[in-house]
Parts: structure tokens; sequence; C-alpha cells
């Protein structure tokens, strides 16, 4: 029996050693993206690549926008360069099948966080960048100011969105008599707009300014004063990763960071070298303690990210304060908006 018992544990101690030696290779097969990124040599990012002061790819391949910015800072925090990012337009219907077959690395493209996509669409969102809701846009001359207004109307909505889900709700909550029809995407559904298929279209009111502002009828259009939903728009990547989730959320969190302690595109350098900045400002610059090595970034990542694209408020004015969109929630914490970064420490 002792010999039995002796030849099977030895047997069992070899499969162990076999196991631990084919470790590496299987631990090689499940790197973690920041890992593969950094190989890599560039960030895939999916865009929007049709809506201005969001993503819109010129016809010359120029890259432009709030998300895309935010693209620009994944880069510069990685390798010291917001140029090294590849600008992939993404379909709203495509979104999460995208992220899911990884065919971009991480999605900052208008994109609402909600229950149904973090826990059932394989992926996870990073931090609020833009906190929007859901309006109407009609025109001038027709009078509308209401959802009440609406009843016998036809209105034009993004299919496949959040949007279109919360416009079945509120028409049923409104009790009035609406004809909803979807479109695949936004330049369809302004397309049908112009066409007078439909009296009103609903989107994020973000959405819906952007092309108010850049639209040579816009100041024949109104928005609705009065929004319908919560629509935090936030960055998307797949779900699993949770060094990933890390580097984006915090690269997020420093471009807020900077703009509560004045760091700018223009300042960053000279206030790094400044003996009386803020300590919470010290470690995320770099310039004290060592909490840049927990996600292997260079000491300077944060310098790099606020040189490259500025701090929050400088991306928002840059991109949207240019079309007229207000700030509102948007704002900092402190000056009464819902922006709010961890402590970074």
């Amino acid at each position: 029996m002792n010999f039995r018992m002796a030849k099977f544990g030895m047997a069992v101690l070899i499969a162990f050693l076999v196991i631990g030696l084919a470790l590496p290779s299987t631990v090689d097969a499940q790197e973690g993206l920041l890992a593969r990124v950094l190989a890599r040599g560039n960030l895939v990012c999916g865009v929007n690549g049709g809506l201005a002061g969001f993503g819109l790819i010129a016809p010359d391949g120029a890259v432009s926008g709030f998300d895309a910015d935010f693209c620009r800072a994944y880069a510069a925090a990685l390798f010291g360069d917001p140029t090294k990012v590849e600008f992939k337009p993404i379909s709203a219907a495509d979104r999460f099948p995208s992220i899911q077959a990884e065919q971009i690395d991480v999605l900052v493209r208008n994109t609402t966080d909600t229950f149904e996509r973090d826990t059932r669409q394989g992926a996870d969102f990073g931090p609020t960048v833009f906190y929007d809701g859901q309006t109407f846009l009609v025109r001038r001359a027709d009078n509308l100011s209401s959802v009440s207004d609406l009843n016998g109307a036809t209105i034009c909505v993004i299919k496949g969105t959040t949007t279109e889900a919360n416009l079945s709700d509120i028409i049923a909550l409104n009790n009035i008599n609406a004809t909803v029809t979807p479109y695949d995407d936004i330049n369809l559904v302004f397309e049908a707009f112009a066409a007078g298929s439909c009296q009103a279209v609903t989107s994020d009111r973000s959405q819906l300014a952007s092309r108010q502002a850049t639209s040579a009828d816009g100041t024949t259009w109104v928005l609705f004063d009065e929004n319908f939903s919560k629509e935090p728009l936030a960055p998307v990547y797949k779900a699993g990763d949770a060094q990933w989730g890390d580097f984006i959320r915090w690269v997020t969190y420093a471009t807020i960071i900077a703009e509560e302690y004045g760091l700018t595109m223009a300042n960053v350098e000279e206030k790094a070298a400044d003996p009386n900045l803020a300590p919470e400002a010290k470690r995320l610059l770099g310039v004290e303690g060592e909490l840049h090595t927990f996600l292997g970034l260079e000491s300077n990542w944060a310098i790099n990210v606020i040189k490259a694209v500025g701090n929050y408020g400088e991306i928002y004015e840059r991109n949207l304060g240019a079309l007229g969109v207000e700030r509102g929630p948007n704002k900092l914490w402190t000056e009464g908006g819902l922006l709010y970064a961890p402590p970074y420490r």
C-alpha cells in the first residue's frame, strides 16, 4: 500500500511539475492588454467619426473632437506621443461587437453607461467623461416646445441606441400618440428631418447641439429646454482586464485632477518644477512618489498627457465650448458640477 501511495504521490508531483513548466506560455497567452498595446506600439481607438465636437474624421484624414482627444491622452500616457493612435470609426450598432471581437482597444464614442451594457455586453466602462441627457430638436416654425406638443408627430431616432429605448418610455409616460421612425445612423436621421419626413429628432442633447451648430439650417431649429433621461457617456473596453481598466480610469481622472490644480498644456512643465505645488499634484506629475510604477508607466506619464491634450477644461472648451455647448453638469465638483476624481495617492 505504501509503495503504491508513493508511486501515486510521485505521479502527482510529476504532473504538477509538467503543469508548472507549461505555465509561462499560458500566462503569455493571457497577457494583459496594457502589455500588448505597449508591445504593438500604438493604440487602436474606436470613435464616432461623424460627429463634430466629439469625433469627426475629415476628408483628409484629420481627426478632431472631445472623444478623439481622450484617445490621444491614452496614447500620450502609454508612449509619450499622442500621435500613436489609430482611429477607427465605429457605428452605433457595431460598438459592442467591435469591443468583444478585440477590433479596438478602447471605445470613446458618446456611449451611455447602462446596467444592461455593463453586465451583458462583455464590456466595462471607464469614468463618465460627459454628463448628458436626451432631448428633442424641432423646427422653430412648428412651435413645438414640449412632449405633449409631439402628439401625432413622427419622431426620427437612431436605431439600436438607448435613445430609441428611452423614446418608448417617454411616449408611454406622457400618453401621446407618436410615430417612431428609426434609422441606422445620425446622418440618415438628419437627412429625413431635412426632407420633412419627421417633425422631431431625439438624441443626446450634445449630439443635437453639435448638429445644430454645424448645419446651415441650424438657426431655424430649436432644442427643448428639458432633458428626459440621464446619459452618462464613458469610455468602454472589453470586460475582464482589471489592469487595462485601471489605466483607462486613471488617465481620464488625471485630466480632471489637472484642471483642479490649474495644470495646463502651457504651464505643466513649469508647475512640475514648482516646490510649492500641492502634494497630490506633485504625485500626479511624478515629482514625488512611485505611484506610476503600479501600472508600469513612466514617471512623467501625466505630464505627457497634459502637454498633449491639456486638462479636462481645455479639452472641453477646445472641442465643445467652441460649438457653444455649455458645460453645465460637466463642471468640476468645486464649481457645482459633477466632475470628481478619486484622490491620486
